[in-house]
């Protein structure tokens, strides 16, 4: 037997093809927003069951854990698809369009969730490994903070259901479907949220000399701001530093006793996400009482980086390799947003890799965005041929 033949290819999910994007269209026209994903969590638990999984729900929440075990070996292997949707308006057109008002699968986890389904299902019927592969549902990937993977962690993921590594992946618009894209090492950002309330003393308009005016230091601060990754940051690394919301006043002819910004700050080494805090902070009192006014600095630490090891990197992608080719598999350029699957790789070994979704595909969170289904096939088949690998 070659070792083409030995693994899963992705010929071996073609008859499968349609029942996957029938999954998949029922997942987009059902979405449910994080922590409230009750009914996709039975449909994913009521599947699983039905293909032999031991299972377990309400992980962390609605998160939802399936084992199962071939062979005699101790070693095992997580694999994770995140199934939530976000709080947006769908305007795609399809004709498997959401069936709830304000809420969309807008990020592609319908997609995630439809092929770690399909490569169970393979999984089950096949049994060509040794050991034991842990599938994990998770939900509230979209929370931002107190997350779906933190709630599965606290909740004792890694006593409860041991394993020796963890893989999931995330759909990448502007990549041909089906490519592969991988990095070891850092790779998707650091998200913080940062919210800056300046006090001042409010009056009226046309007596400013009598006021302290927040604005006018909420303004300062802005471009103040813009010296922090310019002047304190290594030219050969990279930090965002962007203040997405200014707030303050209500009237043309009173300025306000406060103004608030909120910032999203995204960094990719720890080192470098402390001084970016530090900076904003001791420049915002800096500017604040330069003025004559108080600020308060509320710093919200989100996700961490996503820091893939290199071993189980350079091994996803010899699997991939062997499934797609060399020439649909290539490095991945560091990303700017944020995962939660960067806490489990805190704790475990492992990679989160991008599958293309499309050069024409639109961004992610977009109203108009979907999901690429020419890319179930090659997910399932990736999932279903790694955990052959890593447990032969």
């Amino acid at each position: 037997m070659t070792l083409d033949n030995a693994f899963a290819r992705v010929s071996d999910f073609e008859p499968v093809r349609e029942e996957l994007i029938e999954t998949r269209r029922y997942l987009h026209a059902h979405p449910e927003l994080s922590f409230q994903e009750a009914e996709t969590a039975k449909y994913v638990a009521d599947k699983l069951e039905g293909w032999g999984f031991d299972v377990t729900r309400n992980v962390g929440g609605h998160g939802v854990v399936a084992r199962l075990t071939a062979g005699t070996s101790t070693k095992g292997v997580a694999i994770r698809a995140d199934i939530d949707a976000l709080p947006i308006q769908e305007e795609t057109g399809v004709d498997y369009a959401s069936l709830t008002p304000g809420k969309m699968h807008a990020c592609g986890h319908d997609g995630h969730t439809t092929m770690l389904l399909g490569a169970a299902q393979y999984l089950a019927r096949t049994k060509r490994f040794d050991g034991t592969v842990t599938l994990i549902f998770q939900p509230a990937e979209e929370a931002g903070v107190g997350s779906g993977a933190q709630a599965m962690i606290a909740d004792g993921l890694f006593e409860r259901f041991p394993f020796d590594a963890i893989f999931g992946l995330h759909n990448h618009p502007g990549a041909p479907a089906g490519n592969w894209l991988m990095r070891s090492g850092p790779m998707m950002a650091a998200a913080d949220t940062v919210k800056i309330t300046i006090t001042g003393k409010g009056g009226h308009a046309s007596r400013p000399h009598l006021t302290v005016d927040p604005i006018v230091i909420a303004c300062n601060l802005v471009v103040s701001m813009q010296s922090i990754v310019a002047r304190n940051i290594d030219p050969t690394q990279t930090a965002v530093i962007t203040v997405g919301v200014i707030k303050a006043g209500e009237t043309s002819n009173v300025i306000p006793n406060t103004a608030t910004l909120s910032l999203s700050v995204r960094s990719f080494e720890p080192g470098i996400r402390k001084i970016l805090e530090t900076r904003i902070r001791k420049l915002s009192t800096a500017v604040a009482e330069g003025h004559d006014a108080t600020c308060v600095v509320d710093y919200l630490h989100g996700y961490p980086v996503v820091v893939n090891s290199e071993t189980e990197t350079e091994f996803a992608r010899s699997v991939a390799e062997e499934l797609v080719g060399t020439d649909k598999v290539s490095t991945c350029h560091l990303i700017p947003g944020s995962e939660d699957f960067s806490y489990y790789l805190e704790h475990k070994p492992g990679s989160f890799l991008r599958l293309g979704n499309g050069l024409d595909s639109q961004i992610l969170h977009s109203s108009k965005y979907n999901f690429n289904d020419e890319s179930l096939t090659v997910g399932a088949a990736m999932w279903a041929r790694l955990t052959e690998r890593f447990l032969s």
